[in-house]
């Protein structure tokens, strides 16, 4: 009797995000705007084809201009990489349970610069057996994690279900909760804990905003994440005030939101910096919550918000970027998402075995 042969698989890790020029050059900045108007924009605002030239070319000469005056450089590209190769050590080191019977290799790609996210799935899934796409948004929506799912029914078709596993609801995860907390104790400043017996101190938790209302007054048609972003909110307020460890008065919400398609979150960064100002707090601390990876909205934008506050004591945390603990936590949820791909291609491919109840429809929303 002859043994059969199995095929060993091969497994493709994609960590994606939106991605920002690391040169500046205008002619970089360019496609990259151009992009950003195709893919999310005109999600929420009809935009001519012919417009997007002229919007997105000014957008680029603006922030060409405004970073080169304040001597900004993006390093979302390198902490993405950098994310990417402490991803692949985790996998090495924890998953040779599952690395024993299949070969993974890990990408990063993005949304809106090379190599990007949809050129990489067309290729990889045509020498892949099954690739898991990990968005570095805790919050999913449609402009964001949901770009990646769009991408991934774009180039995969119907078929993406047992291909290709979007990893989603990062935000609710409770060992995520943990390392947030922990970090951001970790890096408070002895300045800011010396406020604490003087006077009070407020932590603003920054997150992209989202629309609550179209143009019309009406809910937005896309899915938006704003019960997803609200929950999380809530969750790490809970958390970080009944920690022992707690020195905050107060922990608000800081939206980063966008101009355009109508009404946008209210509890901004302005509003939350206002608020403890009028309050009469003496130290504030803002933490990126939101974002896996330091980016121009955050470690420029909202930073420089923070800056220019004027309060006696303030303290801009980094995200969790290169957090040991962080790239261990996120190696395993990946491992899971291999394992459950992998568990499903095997039911897919065994003649009689029911795999209806195992089947799940394509989404990010879980």
């Amino acid at each position: 009797m002859v043994d059969r042969i199995v095929k060993r698989k091969k497994y493709a890790v994609v960590v994606t995000t939106y991605g920002e020029v690391d040169k500046l050059t205008i002619r970089n900045l360019w496609p990259s705007s151009r992009r950003i108007l195709q893919v999310v924009t005109r999600q929420i605002v009809k935009v001519p084809t012919a417009l997007i030239y002229f919007i997105a070319d000014y957008r680029s000469t603006k922030h060409y201009i405004n970073w080169k005056l304040h001597r900004y450089r993006s390093k979302l590209i390198a902490i993405n990489r950098a994310q990417t190769k402490t991803l692949e050590a985790a996998l090495a080191g924890n998953g040779r349970g599952f690395t024993e019977k299949a070969d993974v290799t890990v990408f990063d790609a993005y949304y809106f610069v090379p190599p990007y996210l949809d050129d990489m799935l067309s290729e990889l899934r045509r020498e892949y057996d099954g690739i898991v796409v990990v968005p570095m948004i805790p919050v999913e929506s449609s402009f964001s994690c949901g770009v990646a799912c769009q991408m991934v029914m774009d180039v995969c078709g119907e078929s993406s279900f047992a291909l290709v596993k979007v990893m989603s609801r990062l935000w609710s995860d409770d060992a995520l909760h943990r390392i947030y907390i922990d970090y951001l104790f970790s890096q408070l400043s002895g300045e800011v804990r010396g406020v604490k017996g003087s006077g009070k101190i407020g932590l603003v938790l920054v997150i992209h905003g989202t629309l609550v209302r179209d143009r019309h007054g009406n809910p937005p048609k896309v899915f938006t994440g704003l019960d997803e972003t609200m929950a999380f909110f809530d969750l790490m307020k809970q958390k970080i005030m009944g920690d022992s460890r707690n020195i905050f008065t107060d922990v608000r919400q800081g939206c980063i939101n966008h101009s355009n398609g109508g009404e946008w979150m209210a509890e901004t960064i302005e509003k939350a910096l206002e608020d403890y100002r009028e309050d009469g707090y003496e130290g504030v601390v803002m933490f990126p919550y939101g974002f896996f990876a330091d980016n121009s909205e955050t470690e420029y934008d909202a930073k420089k918000q923070l800056d220019k506050a004027g309060f006696p004591v303030a303290q801009y945390v980094r995200c969790i970027n290169d957090d040991p603990d962080f790239g261990r936590w996120l190696g395993e949820k990946v491992l899971a998402e291999l394992q459950w791909l992998d568990n499903l291609q095997h039911a897919m491919e065994t003649p009689g075995e029911c795999i209806e109840p195992k089947l799940k429809k394509f989404s990010y929303i879980e």
